[in-house]
C-alpha cells in the first residue's frame, strides 16, 4: 500500500502539461546519501517517516448489509507518510539555480491538491475512501534539517516535505447475522456496587428491525412502516430496512405501505420466536 502511494506521487509528477524541466526529470525514491549521484536530472522523494495520524483516527465501524447478513469493517488506521524531496539537475550552467527551479515546480504541482485526485491513485489506493489528504512543505516538517542530513552522512541540501495520509486496514471484516431484536432493560440496581437490576423494578423493552421487500425480493426504500397498536412509524432506508421501538413484549400488527399501493399488514410477536423475523414482503 505504501508502494502504491509512492507510485501515485510519481504519477502526479509525471502527468502531462508539466513545466519542461520537471517533465524531463526522472522520479526516484532513493535515500539521498553519498554516493547518490544520478546521471540525469532527477527529483528524489525519500520516504523518511511513517506514523499513524491519531487526529484522523475513527472508532466507528462501517456496516454493509447483504442477504440478511451484516459485514462489519473495523475502521482503518490513518497512516501519514512523509517524503523529503530533493532535486538533482545535470548539465548546463548554474546548477544551484536549476535545483531551485525544479523544487519550486514540484512544490507548485503538489500544492494544487489538498487531497489526491482519484485519477492519480495507483494499485490498492484506487477508490479508497475518504480522500487521501496531502500537504506539501508544511510548517511542522523537519525540525532540524542539519541534523537530518548529518544522520544520513550527507551535506545539507535544499528540500521540501510532502506528507500524504492513507487508510490501512489492519483487521479482516467480520460477518454476522442482522440484529432483529434489541433488548433494553431498565430498573434500580440491587446495590450501588452491583450492576444487577432488582427484579421488582425491572422493566423490559425491545427495539425491532426488519426488511421490506417486493414480490421479486428486491428491497423497498422509503416505505412507511407502522406499529399499529402504538402508532409508531418509520421509513425504510435504501436497503429496505427499518427499526421501531421501544416497546414491551406482546403481539402486535405491522402495517406497511409503499407509494400509492394499499397498505399491507402482518402480525408479529415481540420478541420473535426462534426462526422468525420482522420482515415484510409486499405482494
Amino acid at each position: 500500500m505504501i508502494r502504491d502511494l509512492s507510485e501515485t506521487l510519481r504519477r502526479i509528477l509525471t502527468q502531462t502539461g508539466l513545466p519542461s524541466e520537471l517533465a524531463a526529470a526522472q522520479i526516484v525514491f532513493d535515500c539521498p546519501t553519498e554516493p547518490f549521484n544520478p546521471s540525469q536530472t532527477t527529483v528524489d522523494l525519500f520516504l523518511y517517516d511513517i506514523r499513524e495520524n491519531v487526529e484522523l483516527r475513527s472508532n466507528e465501524p462501517i456496516v454493509e448489509r447483504l442477504n440478511g447478513q451484516a459485514r462489519i469493517h473495523r475502521p482503518p488506521i490513518r497512516v501519514a507518510c512523509s517524503y523529503i524531496v530533493t532535486a538533482w539537475p545535470k548539465g548546463g550552467a548554474e546548477l544551484a539555480l536549476q535545483e531551485h527551479r525544479l523544487l519550486s515546480q514540484v512544490l507548485q504541482v503538489l500544492s494544487q491538491y489538498s487531497t489526491i485526485p482519484e485519477n492519480f491513485l495507483q494499485g490498492s489506493l484506487a477508490g479508497q475512501e475518504p480522500p487521501l489528504p496531502m500537504m506539501a512543505s508544511q510548517a511542522d516538517g523537519l525540525k532540524n534539517p542539519a541534523e537530518f542530513w548529518t544522520a544520513l552522512g550527507s551535506t545539507l541540501r535544499p528540500s521540501l516535505i510532502v506528507t500524504a495520509t492513507i487508510a490501512m486496514d489492519v483487521l479482516k471484516p467480520e460477518t454476522a447475522p442482522m440484529v432483529i431484536t434489541e433488548d433494553i432493560r431498565l430498573g434500580a440496581r440491587t446495590s450501588p456496587d452491583e450492576e444487577k437490576i432488582s427484579p421488582e423494578t425491572l422493566e423490559e423493552f425491545f427495539r425491532i428491525g426488519g426488511q421490506v421487500t417486493d414480490a421479486t425480493n428486491a428491497p423497498v426504500a422509503n416505505a412507511t412502516v407502522m406499529l399499529v397498536e402504538h402508532g409508531l412509524t418509520t421509513e425504510t432506508d435504501s436497503d429496505g430496512r427499518y427499526s421501531l421501538g421501544s416497546i414491551k413484549s406482546g403481539i402486535y400488527t405491522l402495517r406497511v405501505q409503499s407509494g400509492d399501493a394499499a397498505p399491507q399488514e402482518r402480525g408479529i410477536t415481540v420478541p420473535a420466536s426462534s426462526g422468525r423475523n420482522y420482515d415484510v414482503k409486499l405482494v
